[in-house]
């Protein structure tokens, strides 16, 4: 699959990696993918709720040592 932008949110703790994800996709234009690693534990919860309030398709979610990885398109 094609990313188009990624952000690398590792590190931080809710509620930046919704906010950084949110300006990200901010800037993107209808259908592109925005790749997004965080290592929050509460990010995969956090991010599911993220694309049912928004509308935004969450296409993944992947667990890998210890961090997560996010495809979202945007709406």
């Amino acid at each position: 699959m094609n990313v188009d932008k990624e952000l690398d949110a590792r590190g931080l703790s809710c509620p930046l990696p919704i906010l950084k994800t949110k300006k990200s996709l901010s800037d993107m234009l209808s259908g592109q993918v925005l790749k997004v690693l965080a290592s929050d534990k509460g990010a995969p919860r956090d991010m599911q709720a993220f694309a049912n309030q928004t509308g935004h398709v969450l296409l993944s979610s992947e667990e890998a040592a210890g961090e997560y990885i996010f495809l979202f398109q945007k709406k």
